[in-house]
């Protein structure tokens, strides 16, 4: 690792701060190798991320300050954060990995420990990881080949390059599908086989209800039988639009999940699901169903240092999730003896840029397949004076600027934007360039819409999302955050029942009448009857209202009054 004076100064002072023992003749290499030398145990070993988004080069990613968890939820993984979650699973405060883990001064600590993710600097942890562990297995959680502006030009083709290089062993799905049976399909069989194993249980044909893809396979690891099983979104056909799936049948599937867990099982040593469920819904399947040894789960982005430990009938099941981004790699160590797992180490690495040399084949790959859109990527579009960043369960800040930009330039008394959860930050006095601006949209339905809609419609669009969130069964949640509203207020009361959650709704503090109609604007249209929409695209609305303002004044987060929610552990005093 050749370092200038100044590199070398910035990791040593990344690993004090990380709570590394540094004496006065440490080196940056000896800073690294602290971090993240996970000694090596048992006799199978998995490595897993998962909703990386198709960010190739590292970011910034502000971790959410706001997950509520509410009834048997309350106070668990994964609805702490900040300091809850700190004391929870026993980091220290101020520390690299708090930084890791939580948005608690997050600017000032991006600032110090730098980026996170890239799959460069995450080839170096994988190959190091596997020089340890000899037979080690990389899985793929989905949400791989969606989330930037080169994954939606070359149709994820760069994604799917990028993941071969990376030794990815198997993977499940998500937003992969938003590109299309068809094109999904292609891939599949022709840039995928023999390399990485596609596998989605629950992706069944809607005619005859014949498996689409393979429900799991089976891989030796130093001599033992290892399977795993993919469980690809259920709610792909809601959350997103049908027609890209219509002849494809998705859902939890529990009871054909645990058939072929048994037909795993009898010819594995070792069952493991990789999941796109959503944490709260891998909790509770793996109360429902027997024999699985550990979930390794995405979908909810919900970066969690330890597993949980669920337990079934058929003894315990490890759940974990390991975050978005490309921002963490999980290492699950099992101790398999006599035909079954006897011990297990878990370990959720935090990818920082600054502390991994950047891998040099596949920096090249990167360099090279960006190369044809350099230019268009770093076209600067405006200077933001204040954070910008997406998750939480109500608004972000980059969220409400989209809010704004629909909300003027489509002449619109109300906005909506999706509760999606990917999308990457920027420190204040950053540029924002197309890339960023396509970090937060790129899709491949970025249609814009203008509606006339009566305020009950209105309450109905509320209460919908907010059931998706807030049901008391996991299994009715389908996962994001709360649809972001500009203009709009409104009180929730994530307790309540459905049709009753959403209150006081009002605009410019005046109540919203139910058989009044109002003009509202919105993005990325999910009905069948949005098939071949063609509205302005949202990077076109955004970007245009971005130029005309230049600079950026720090966003005012229109968020809704929330009952029943005070001393929850989900919501973080910043």
């Amino acid at each position: 690792m050749n370092l200038s004076r100044r590199e070398f100064t910035r990791i040593l002072a990344l690993a004090a701060a990380a709570g590394l023992p540094l004496g006065a003749r440490s080196s940056a290499a000896q800073a690294a190798h602290q971090l993240y030398n996970v000694p090596r145990f048992g006799n199978v070993s998995l490595l897993h991320f998962t909703d990386c988004h198709a960010q190739l080069l590292p970011i910034y990613f502000r971790e959410p300050s706001v997950n509520l968890g509410f009834g048997a939820a309350l106070g668990k993984a994964p609805h702490l954060v900040g300091a809850q979650l700190l004391k929870a699973f026993g980091i220290k405060p101020t520390t690299a990995q708090a930084h890791a883990f939580t948005s608690l001064d997050f600017e000032h600590a991006a600032r110090l420990y730098g980026k996170v993710g890239g799959f460069a600097h995450l080839s170096t942890l994988v190959k190091q990881l596997r020089d340890s562990r000899p037979g080690a297995l990389l899985l793929d959680g989905g949400d791989t080949w969606q989330g930037s502006a080169t994954s939606l030009w070359t149709q994820a083709q760069d994604m799917v390059d990028a993941c071969k290089l990376l030794g990815v062993n198997a993977m499940t799905a998500h937003w992969e599908m938003t590109y299309g049976a068809k094109h999904v399909t292609e891939i599949v069989e022709k840039d995928l086989k023999g390399h990485i194993d596609f596998l989605a249980q629950n992706v069944r044909t809607a005619d005859f209800g014949d498996p689409v893809f393979s429900p799991y396979t089976v891989r030796e690891v130093n001599g033992v039988a290892v399977a795993l099983i993919g469980q690809a979104f259920p709610y792909t056909p809601i959350a997103n639009p049908r027609y890209f799936v219509s002849e494809w049948n998705f859902g939890i599937q529990e009871e054909a999940l645990q058939k072929v867990i048994d037909e795993a099982r009898s010819k594995a040593q070792v069952v493991v699901l990789l999941s796109h469920n959503g944490m709260d819904v891998d909790l509770k399947l793996a109360s429902r169903v027997r024999g699985l040894d550990a979930i390794l789960g995405g979908h909810t982005h919900d970066g969690v240092p330890a597993p949980t430990l669920v337990k079934n009938a058929g003894g315990t099941t490890l759940v974990t999730n390991a975050g978005s981004n490309g921002k963490f790699l999980g290492v699950l160590d099992f101790e398999v003896k006599q035909g079954r797992v006897r011990d297990w180490r878990y370990k959720l690495l935090p990818v920082f840029a600054n502390l991994l040399p950047a891998d040099p084949a596949m920096a090249r790959y990167i360099e090279r397949v960006r190369a044809p859109y350099a230019e268009k990527l770093a076209e600067p579009l405006a200077v933001t004076d204040g954070l910008l960043y997406r998750r939480g369960n109500f608004n972000g800040t980059f969220d409400q600027l989209i809010l704004d930009a629909l909300m003027q330039v489509k002449g619109a008394q109300i906005a909506f934007s999706p509760g999606f959860r990917w999308g990457t930050s920027l420190l204040s006095g950053q540029t924002i360039t197309r890339e960023h601006l396509m970090d937060q949209t790129a899709i491949t339905y970025p249609y814009t819409t203008l509606t006339d809609m009566s305020g009950a419609t209105l309450k109905d669009v509320l209460e919908d999302v907010a059931d998706n969130l807030f049901n008391p069964d996991p299994y009715l949640q389908q996962g994001g955050d709360m649809v972001r509203v500009g203009g709009l207020q409104y009180t929730i009361d994530p307790t309540a029942r459905m049709g009753q959650r959403i209150t006081d709704l009002r605009l410019n503090d005046k109540p919203i009448e139910a058989d009044k109609t109002y003009k509202v604007a919105g993005w990325a249209p999910v009905a069948e009857r949005a098939e071949g929409a063609s509205g302005e695209p949202i990077w076109d609305v955004v970007s245009t209202w971005l130029r005309d303002q230049k600079r950026i004044a720090p966003r005012q987060l229109n968020l809704p009054r929330i009952k029943g929610a005070a001393g929850n552990p989900g919501i973080s005093r910043l």
